[in-house]
């Protein structure tokens, strides 16, 4: 097991690791931008390094100020976390090199399962069903044009590297085709550095399911089961839950199956996410993986109790999984309510600020995970998401009830936040019946 390891991240997940390092009897050092720098997690911290101005690519994105945080204060790993440089070849193959575990996948399947289109392609090799759509890479306008027609419209421009919703476009007719491609491949340049975007058939309300996965060095391979993250706006998850209410457990059982085969044929290691849509029939589609932790793997801890951070550490460290996949139980139900420093009624528009009044909620069931505080500044710079709900409880039903509850307790002022909009989704009478989709709220509200 590892002594003392990095985190190179900030807010929730930077705290959520501190406190699994502890747990491990490992020492856990903090780095922060000057925007961070009255962080309470960081006194929580054995150490705590400034790396730069708030300015992301000047700090939380500037691989030689980590890895020389990392290399002042003798290290041996780094946990990355999610977001800024969690999918990062270039910074996992620079820890590598500076003889710094990087706690992730090797850089080569990061490389693999980070490129959508190369990993469309190993999870058709491994004979796991994808949504129909293109070979490759999409060349020009014309091989667009004869690719939509064959498959017939709706279709969908993505990004091949990257997620989030970036460079990504529903196409419906071929006078829209060439605009949405090129400002597909404009906003991937931007925000991934990479400008390559291929198509798939679009499939028409779907459900968004996906499988947590652990994998070891020696090929040993186990899922946590699935996660339910249908309810999102523009791509961004808002609400996940655990388990997809509509599987049967047959689908269920094909599908988990279906996500250890392509982290077996990647040959990943550690934490990773393997996603799909859910179409009306039950049919399921390979969408993308994720080669991280995901923001909402409480869920999953809180269904299956196992702590995935400290897995995360164990397996990086050299530790083997000896553990069955019958010996993962999936008990009740889970749900996690995302908390932006948003304004719905403004369209959702980032509302910065400081918070002088502060009151989370408690009681059985209920768990929070967050950085702020009364008097802390939410800064326009980063994220806007400022706190995760989780809740878990024996029934769906039940489950539901108390996450209102919840977020009916939780009082954060001045600032607008996105708590109505998840209160107004927990009521709605679609989302007690559990006929919900990707478009669920696009439509509804």
């Amino acid at each position: 097991m590892f002594s003392k390891i990095l985190i190179a991240n900030r807010g929730e997940i930077a705290l959520r690791i501190i406190r699994a390092c502890h747990e491990l009897n490992i020492e856990a050092v903090a780095v922060y931008s000057e925007a961070d720098k009255d962080a309470p997690y960081l006194q929580l911290a054995d150490e705590a390094i400034c790396i730069g101005p708030p300015d992301c690519s000047k700090s939380y994105l500037n691989i030689a100020r980590i890895i020389s945080a990392a290399e002042i204060t003798d290290v041996e790993a780094i946990h990355p976390g999610y977001g800024f440089l969690a999918e990062n070849t270039e910074f996992a193959q620079i820890c590598q090199e500076c003889g710094i575990a990087f706690i992730g996948p090797p850089v080569e399947a990061m490389r693999l399962l980070g490129d959508k289109v190369m990993a469309r392609k190993l999870a058709q090799q491994a004979g796991v069903p994808c949504v129909p759509g293109s070979d490759g890479i999409i060349e020009n306008d014309a091989q667009a044009l004869k690719l939509a027609n064959d498959m017939g419209y709706p279709v969908i421009i993505k990004a091949a590297a990257g997620g989030g919703g970036r460079g990504m476009r529903i196409v419906h007719n071929d006078i829209s085709l060439r605009s949405a491609v090129n400002s597909a491949r404009s906003e991937a340049e931007i925000a991934f550095g990479n400008g390559d975007v291929y198509m798939e058939k679009y499939i028409v309300e779907p459900r968004h399911v996906e499988v947590q996965v652990m994998a070891d060095s020696k090929g040993n391979a186990v899922h946590f089961y699935e996660r339910d993250c249908s309810i999102q706006r523009r791509h961004q998850k808002m609400i996940e839950e655990s388990p997809c209410p509509v599987l049967d457990k047959q689908t269920r059982e094909q599908l988990c199956e279906s996500a250890l085969k392509i982290i077996k044929e990647s040959k990943y290691v550690n934490a990773a996410t393997v996603e799909f849509l859910l179409d009306k029939n039950k049919r399921f589609y390979f969408i993308e993986a994720n080669a991280r932790i995901q923001v909402e793997h409480p869920v999953t801890e809180m269904v299956t109790g196992h702590d995935l951070i400290k897995w995360q550490l164990k397996i990086a460290s050299g530790m083997l999984i000896k553990m069955s996949q019958k010996s993962i139980k999936h008990t009740g139900v889970s749900i996690e309510c995302r908390v932006n420093a948003e304004d719905p009624g403004n369209n959702f528009s980032p509302c910065p600020g400081k918070i002088t009044r502060y009151i989370p909620p408690g009681g059985p069931g209920v768990r929070i995970d967050t950085h702020v505080h009364q008097g802390w500044v939410v800064s326009p710079t980063y994220d806007s998401m400022i706190a995760k709900v989780i809740v878990h409880q024996n029934t769906r039903a039940e489950a539901i009830t108390t996450m209102k509850r919840a977020l009916g307790e939780f009082v954060i002022e001045p600032i607008k936040t996105t708590i109505p909009a998840c209160l107004e989704i927990l009521s709605h009478n679609l989302f007690i019946k559990n006929e919900v989709d990707t478009g669920f709220i696009e439509r509804n509200f």
